[in-house]
């Protein structure tokens, strides 16, 4: 059930989307800004507030209206409906756009795993691919492959974590070990519980109509040393998401499939001639309120409900509900 375009077009407004927070913020505990999420640390909790900010190619490009709240929902949904598969840090949820955590120690590299061969970024599989390349991350491809085509089976292809600012690198396992970021032991571990966590993940995508094409797992470790998914799970901005009824159409006519995720803005930013480097250009509002729609659909596509966001001044309302 769509969001009132009213109701989109009001967020746009001043203060309708969570950029950043006020200093007054910092007495939840001690701050760490992400590129989309603020944290705030006591003891052995975090506080995650989900803002409204929408970052590309590793640069934040503004906001989207009520973005904040469908990822911390999705996220919420698939840590619940998978906890039993992987345990994760979410404990409670206290606000739209906010979830309190486990305080985690995060283990620096990321399980991406990838079903298809897409993506439009400039260290995606299918720039490796279409440059010849038939190696990525540690993983033979063979020749033929299409554009969007499925691959022969799923794939970890892990990332470093670079610090705020810098650029991940995807790169293949032995890599990892050799830089002392996780040991094979841990890794296959990891792998292993990945690869099942996104089979379960299309499979329940599959059950909504959707294709999960490709998504990132970030971990870390509880301080009593248990490995849990932390951060976010399966949401568009981790994920890609197309219409399982519109693929095959779009691979007979050599399109692009139907998607809902932030690959629209990364495709819109590169139809404009921007990849990463200079200064992006400015999301028009048109773009903000298509993504915005997007966003929204998955949210609904995937857990099966009408999304009803909560309107009121996100920064007002976060002081209410986070200060109680």
């Amino acid at each position: 059930m769509p969001v009132d375009e009213a109701l989109l077009r009001a967020a746009l407004e001043p203060g309708g989307t969570l950029d950043a927070l006020p200093a007054d913020f910092d007495q939840l505990g001690q701050r760490y800004s992400g590129k989309v999420r603020e944290n705030f640390t006591v003891g052995d909790e975090r506080l995650i507030v989900v803002t409204d900010r929408v970052s590309a190619f590793d640069r934040v490009l503004g906001t989207i209206p009520f973005k904040g709240q469908v990822l911390n929902g999705l996220a919420a949904h698939w840590f619940r409906a998978t906890a039993e598969l992987f345990p994760n840090h979410m404990r409670s949820v206290p606000d739209p756009q906010a979830m309190r955590v486990a305080q985690c120690e995060p283990i620096p590299v990321e399980m991406v795993v990838r079903g298809y061969l897409t993506g439009v970024s400039s260290t995606s599989i299918w720039r490796a691919y279409q440059a010849g390349e038939r190696r990525f991350c540690g993983h033979d491809l063979p020749d033929g492959l299409r554009e969007h085509q499925r691959l022969p089976t799923n794939i970890v292809t892990p990332s470093t974590k670079a610090p705020k600012g810098e650029h991940d690198q995807s790169v293949a396992k032995e890599v990892l070990f050799e830089r002392g970021l996780v040991s094979p032991a841990l890794f296959e571990r990891l792998e292993a519980q990945a690869l099942r966590l996104f089979a379960e993940g299309q499979r329940l995508a599959a059950e909504r109509g959707m294709i999960l094409v490709d998504t990132k797992y970030e971990l870390g470790r509880t301080p009593d040393g248990q490995i849990v998914l932390i951060d976010e799970i399966h949401t568009p901005d981790s994920s890609r998401y197309w219409y399982a009824d519109a693929y095959p159409a779009a691979m007979a006519e050599g399109r692009d499939p139907r998607s809902v995720d932030k690959e629209y803005v990364r495709r819109w930013l590169v139809e404009q001639g921007f990849r990463g480097d200079g200064d992006p250009p400015a999301l028009s509002d048109a773009v903000r309120l298509e993504a915005a729609r997007r966003y929204i659909e998955t949210f609904e596509r995937i857990t099966g409900r009408a999304f009803v966001p909560d309107p009121d001044p996100p920064v007002e309302r976060l002081r209410r509900t986070l200060r109680s």
